[in-house]
This record gives C-alpha cells, structure tokens and sequence, in this order.
C-alpha cells in the first residue's frame, strides 16, 4: 500500500515537473517570437559574415532603417555580450540602427579549430575593417558610428585612428589607454584602499601588474568586490533571467555551445605584447569627433587615467560624460541613464561644433 502510494506520488511529481517544462518552453516561444519581430519601417536581421577568413555573427536592429549605423563594440577581450546585450543596445535604436558583434572566436563567433591561432592587433584591425566595409556595403551608408565599452573602447580607438574615412564618430565607454598603466594604477588605488588591512594587503601583493595572470585578475576583482567598486556592485536595471530565456538570438544548442567555449586564447592574447600593442599612449590626433562616457568609480578601466587622456585628444570635437556613483557595469547596472546620454550625443550636440 505505501509502495503504491510513493509511486503514485512520484508521477505526479514527474507531470507536473514535465508540465512546467512544456509551460516554460511555450513562455519562452512567445518571448523569443516577439523579440525577434522587426519594427515597422526597420530592420532585426542576424547573420554569419565572412570576415578575414572567419564566420563571424552579427545582429542589426533599428526602429528606421534611415537612421545613422552604429557599432557595438563588447568588451573582455572575448568576453561576448550577445546574452544580454540586445536589451541595451535596443535603448538606442529608435536614434541608430545598432549592429552588435560577437568578435573572433567568441559568443556565437565561436571556433574550436581557430583556438590555435594566436591573436595579434593587425588581425584585429583587419577584422574590424572588413565588418566595417560588409556593414557599409550592406546598408548603403558611407561611414558608420563605433560604441565600444572597455576592451571594446580601445580596439574601437585603434580601428578610427587607423581608417578615419569609415567613421563618423567615436563613442568610447569604460575607457581603456594602456593595460600596463591601467594594472599599474588599480595597485596604486588598491594600496590607498587598504591601509592597514592585512587581508587586503595579502590580496595586494598578488598583484603583479608588470605580468598580468589569472591570479592578479582574481586578486584585483577580490579588492574591488570588497571596497565596492565590482563591475556589478548595483546589479542590473532589467531583468536578467527573462533577458536570457527571451533572448531571440540564442537557441538551446547555442546556449550548449556557450557554455563549453575555451577561453585560453583570449588569456593569452591578453598577456601579450599584441594586446599592448593597442596602447593609446601618444596617440592623440583624431579626425572624428571624440566621446567618453565613464563612471566615477570606475577602477577596472581607470577612469582617471581616461581624463588624462580625454583632456589629451585633438579632435574637431569632444565631449566627456562622468556618471556618478558608477563603477565599470555602467552598461548594466545603468542602462537607462547610459541611453540618455546616448540619445543626447545622436540628437546632435556636436553639430555645428566641428563643421
């Protein structure tokens, strides 16, 4: 009798799990179908472009298919944001038609067999280039908008340094100048930090900011998680569980791949002298207009050594935002706030400054 009992027990559990189940893919069905519509007069297309002997994934959303190109440039290196990103970037389409990326090897960009390739900043710039040109092409615009947030914002530097003629402007966010100084300053600011905590001193003398490993990175990430400067001290300003499972990009088989992605070769591109190679140190003379938008308690890309530079540049214009109270997850933990300032450089406060 009790046997049976526990049986009968054990089905319904099994229902109701599976019911659960098919109500949560039926959710998630509606979710995907609306997120994937495309606006009236716009465009939400994604593809697989050849780019320097790479298929490389790109999204293009826009509430008009008129308006100016923008884009979107992730940071890491190779840490691809198209999980989430597209809840972002749609805060700016009904002002750009954004295209947001996965870069080499990354996200839905993902190769195993390139994991033996090694990264150099000319292949970086060869690819950017020839996204550039495809997008130009694609959409019949003669020079786009770069975004690009932290890794992002100084491969974006280097691509409108080195080809001008392709950019209308350069939107720079969680601004990185050079790794070195960059390592070097955030144990500087890590020592004022600690004073005479001997936890966090132990966490200090890890840093080795001359040799960048996995340990430095987990140290320093340790220091700002403890003193409140973490990328996602706030959280975030949406939801993001319904932003995976409403993701219209992401399949349950990509969401497999995903999660089996190596990662080394961006390690090791990151401790390389190609990575430094990006360094804007001395390079100051740009032909396009100039943003920054950084937060003010922002040590993952010291957002000081960005002023520097920021007051630095030779533009026909520039701008520099500071967001208060904000660390390096602006994108997230602000999304809103970031949006306005978007929209205000779109709707023209530089127009009229530089022509």
């Amino acid at each position: 009798m009790l046997k049976r009992r526990i049986c009968k027990i054990l089905k319904c559990i099994g229902l109701g799990m599976i019911a659960l189940l098919i109500l949560f893919f039926i959710v998630r069905a509606i979710g995907v179908s609306i997120n994937r519509r495309t606006p009236k007069g716009g465009i939400n297309e994604s593809m697989y472009v050849d780019i320097n002997g790479t298929k490389q994934w790109i999204n293009i959303y826009g509430e008009d298919i008129n308006n100016p190109v923008l884009l979107y440039l992730h940071g890491g290196p190779g840490s691809s944001t198209s999980t989430i990103d597209y809840v972002i970037t749609r805060k700016w389409a009904d002002v750009y038609t954004v295209v947001t990326w996965d870069q080499r090897n990354c996200g839905k960009s993902y190769d195993s067999g390139q994991n033996g390739i090694e990264l150099t900043r000319d292949m970086f710039l060869e690819d950017g280039k020839e996204l550039t040109e495809f997008i130009r092409d694609y959409l019949s615009v003669d020079k786009i908008i770069i975004l690009g947030h932290s890794w992002g914002s100084i491969y974006g530097a280097n691509l409108v340094l080195e080809y001008p003629e392709y950019y209308e402007y350069f939107i720079g966010t969680g601004q990185l100048v050079d790794s070195s100084d960059n390592e070097k300053a955030f144990k500087e600011e890590a020592l004022s930090w600690a004073e005479s905590d001997e936890e966090a001193l132990g966490l200090v003398a890890q840093l080795t900011p001359e040799n960048i490993t996995m340990n430095h990175i987990l140290a320093r990430n340790a220091l700002m998680e403890k003193y409140g400067y973490s990328m996602m001290k706030d959280g975030s300003d949406y939801n993001l569980i319904t932003t995976v499972i409403f993701n219209p990009n992401y399949s349950i088989i990509d969401w497999v791949k995903y999660f089996s992605i190596d990662m080394s070769v961006y390690l090791t591109f990151f401790q390389s002298e190609e990575f430094e190679a990006f360094s804007l140190k001395g390079r100051l003379d740009y032909q396009v207009p100039y943003y920054n938008i950084n937060g003010n308690m922002d040590y993952q890309t010291n957002y000081k050594l960005a002023g520097e530079y920021f007051e630095s540049v030779d533009a026909p214009y520039k701008e520099l935002f500071i967001m208060e109270n904000t660390t390096h997850g602006l994108l997230e933990s602000k999304s809103e706030e970031f949006s306005k300032i978007v929209h205000k450089i779109a709707n023209g406060s530089y127009v009229g400054a530089y022509e």
